[in-house]
């Protein structure tokens, strides 16, 4: 089930009971306890007046979630990269922030845009429901907006017939307990004057033609272009799919580094990175 929502059921739950208890149920409770006091029965009228466990569970936490529900839902949200496809920029055991407004403001749970805040740009990594199974979340590089003509032949990106220039490169070997093996290319490329770090192998490449974007769609890739279910497989990303915008890199941890402690484990290094 998507956890927002979870969330909003939560949200909804601790809201109704404590509304209830509020508006319908404290009003009974105070009437009891004021003929039990008329009675002289104190200690009686004590405990009528009490609220139930559950009404006290419920208006502590719904403030709580309510203020985590919107930040969640319309200003940033926390993922987690599962994959090595968008090494060497973001590693497996990165935790991430997502900008929620950066491709505008959408409804939770719906996810209908509700106001216009910008649209992705060549060069950004993006997070997007999966257009195969929207229930999960991919992050990638956006490559061609719409209109765009994409050509990826031969390890290079052609956008509008124009080449995205790749330069510096030098060998680069995947870490342990990832999932992808062996020796790679790494190379700077310039994406519309947006450089940031891809990594070729020797793989044979996926057979493409040259491409148009549609109108509302997205052309992504990831950088790791050899070991990435990406545009090149599946096509575009719908915009009504996107989640929003990476900007930065909260917490890293060492998936490979088991035996370790945890301290050990963290790779404090990468910790407030900026995602270029």
């Amino acid at each position: 089930m998507d956890f927002a929502l979870i969330m909003l059921l939560i949200l909804v739950g601790t809201g109704t009971l404590w509304g209830l208890d509020r508006w319908l149920w404290a009003a009974g409770r105070e009437r009891r306890a004021r003929a039990l006091a008329e009675a002289g029965k104190t200690e009686e009228a004590s405990l009528a007046r009490k609220e139930p466990i559950y009404v006290e569970y419920a208006r502590a936490f719904f403030p709580v979630i309510l203020i985590v529900f919107f930040i969640r839902s319309f200003l940033v949200e926390p993922f987690r990269i599962p994959s090595g496809s968008m090494l060497p920029s973001l590693y497996i055991g990165d935790f991430i922030l997502v900008n929620k407004f950066s491709y505008g403001v959408r409804l939770p749970v719906a996810n209908n845009k509700i106001l216009e805040a910008g649209q992705p740009k060549r060069g950004e990594v993006a997070v997007f429901r999966f257009p195969g199974n929207p229930s999960i979340n991919y992050i990638k590089r956006v490559v061609g907006v719409p209109g765009d003509r994409i050509l990826y032949k031969d390890k290079k990106l052609y956008i509008n017939g124009t080449l995205m220039e790749q330069a510096d490169a030098r060998p680069y070997f995947f870490a342990p307990g990832g999932d992808a093996r062996g020796e790679a290319l790494r190379l700077t490329e310039s994406l519309d004057g947006v450089k940031h770090d891809i990594l070729t192998t020797d793989r044979p490449d996926n057979p493409l033609p040259e491409i148009v974007v549609p109108a509302g769609k997205y052309f992504v890739m990831g950088d790791n272009r050899d070991h990435s279910n990406d545009s090149r497989y599946w096509r575009f990303v719908p915009d009504q799919n996107l989640v929003g915008r990476a900007f930065l890199i909260w917490f890293s941890w060492d998936v490979a580094g088991q035996d370790k402690w945890f301290w050990e484990r963290v790779v404090w290094n990468r910790i407030g990175n900026s995602i270029y």
